[in-house]
C-alpha cells in the first residue's frame, strides 16, 4: 500500500488497509474464554459501524488510548473508499475532508498532543494529499514544489513534526518531513530514485525505505541532515523500515539469504532476524515501543496468506491469534502501556475485518 510514483497509492492502500482501526463507543467485548496464549492477553474487538464500510482496522494508539483508524468498503478509481476517525475520551469522530476534497480519508498516525495524520482523496478522485487533523480541523498539507501529483503522510511525533511520501516534479515519489509550515524533501540513499517515509520519533529520527543502485529497496535512518543505508539481513537482497522508537531501535521487514520476508530489529547498527511464528516463512514488523515491546504479523504455514498478529518481547514471538477462532489477524501498532491495536476476521459480526485491541 505504499503510493506508486502517480499516488495512486494500490501497494500502499493495501498495506494502510492493515494499518488503519476502528472503534465505538459501546464496546463489543469477546468472550473471556479469548485470552491469546504465553503473554496473558486479552482481545476486544471493537467497530464504529460507519455506514456500510465492510473492513475496519487500527493503525496507531497513543499513551492517552486515544485511537486513529479507517473504515473500509469498496474501490472507486483504483482508491479505497474509506473513513477515517478518531476515537478520543469514549467519543468517535469522523475526520472529515479540507476543501477540495472528495470525502475521502485515511488516517495513519497521531502523537500525544492528540493531532491525526494521513491522507485525503481529491475531489478529481485520483490522488491522495496528505492531511493533518487538530481540534476538529483538516488542513491539506501539499505537495513538494513543482509537482501537481499527490501525498501521504504517515507518522508525526509529538512537536508535530509529519513525514511521508509526495510526488516530485520528475513523477516519482520522494520521502519528506513537514515542519513549521514547509515540507522538505528527504532524497533518497546514494543512486536511487524513490523513497517513502514511514514513522519519526520524538528526536527526529525518520525511517522508511529508498530504492539504491540497480533499484533495490533497502531501509533509511534519516538523522541529522543524512539518510542512512541500513542495509539487509544477511545474505539477503531488500529491506523496508516501518517503526522507530526513542531509542532508535527500528523495525520492519527483510529478505533472507532464501529470498523469505523476515521482520527485523535493528539496534545500534546491527539488523537481526525476528523470524516467524512456528511453522511459518514470512513475518512483517510494524511498531515498537520504548521498551522494545514488537508487534507484527506473521503466517503459521509455509507459504501461507492467512496472518496471525504477534508481539515480540525478551527473544519470544506470541502468536496474538492462537486462541481465536479467528484465522487471521495483523498487530499494526503498540503504546508504551503496551495496548496493542489491529484486525482481525469478524467473529462477533457476520463477516469482514475488525479492528481489535490486544491488553495483558
Amino acid at each position: 500500500m505504499r503510493p506508486t510514483c502517480k499516488m495512486s497509492c494500490n501497494r500502499r492502500d493495501r498495506q494502510l488497509a492493515r494499518m488503519v482501526f476502528a472503534l465505538l463507543g459501546v464496546l463489543f467485548f469477546l468472550s473471556a474464554a479469548q485470552p491469546a496464549v504465553a503473554q496473558s492477553f486479552t482481545v476486544t474487538e471493537l467497530s464504529p459501524f460507519l455506514g456500510n464500510k465492510f473492513n475496519y482496522w487500527a493503525y496507531a494508539i497513543n499513551n492517552r488510548g486515544d485511537v486513529v483508524g479507517t473504515g473500509f468498503n469498496q474501490h472507486h478509481h483504483g482508491l479505497p473508499i474509506g473513513q477515517a476517525f478518531l476515537f478520543e475520551k469514549g467519543v468517535i469522530t469522523e475526520i472529515g475532508t479540507f476543501p477540495g476534497g472528495n470525502g475521502v480519508t485515511q488516517a495513519s498516525a497521531i502523537n500525544e498532543r492528540g493531532q491525526v495524520v494521513g491522507g485525503a482523496v481529491l475531489a478529481n478522485n485520483v490522488r491522495f494529499h496528505a492531511f493533518l487533523y487538530e481540534k476538529g480541523v483538516t488542513v491539506d498539507l501539499g505537495t513538494l514544489p513543482g509537482t501537481l501529483g499527490g501525498s501521504f503522510a504517515t507518522g508525526i511525533n509529538d512537536a508535530g513534526k509529519i513525514v511521508g511520501m509526495s510526488d516530485t516534479a520528475s513523477g516519482v515519489n520522494h520521502a519528506f518531513l513537514y515542519a513549521d509550515g514547509a515540507m522538505t524533501d528527504l532524497g533518497t540513499l546514494p543512486g536511487g530514485d524513490r523513497s517513502s517515509a514511514y514513522a519519526i520519533n520524538n528526536g527526529g529520527q525518520v525511517v522508511g525505505e529508498s530504492s539504491t543502485t540497480g533499484g533495490v529497496v533497502h531501509a533509511f535512518l534519516f538523522d541529522k541532515g543524512a539518510m542512512v543505508d541500513l542495509g539487509t539481513l544477511p545474505g539477503g537482497s531488500r529491506s523496508s523500515a516501518a517503526a522507530i522508537n526513542g531509542r532508535g531501535q527500528v523495525v520492519g521487514n527483510a529478505n533472507t539469504a532464501g529470498g523469505a520476508v523476515h521482520a527485523f530489529l535493528f539496534d545500534r547498527g546491527v539488523m537481526a532476524d525476528l523470524g516467524t511464528l512456528p511453522g511459518g516463512d514470512y513475518s512483517v514488523a510494524t511498531g515498537i515501543n520504548n521498551n522494545g515491546q514488537i508487534v507484527g504479523y506473521s503466517n503459521t504455514t509455509s507459504g501461507g496468506t492467512s496472518y496471525h498478529a504477534f508481539y515480540f518481547a525478551n527473544g519470544v514471538m506470541t502468536d496474538l491469534g492462537a486462541a481465536l477462532p479467528s484465522p487471521f489477524s495483523e498487530a499494526l501498532g503498540i503504546n508504551e502501556r503496551g495496548l496493542v491495536v489491529g484486525g482481525l476476521d469478524a467473529l462477533t459480526f457476520p463477516d469482514g475485518i475488525r479492528a481489535a485491541i490486544w491488553s495483558q
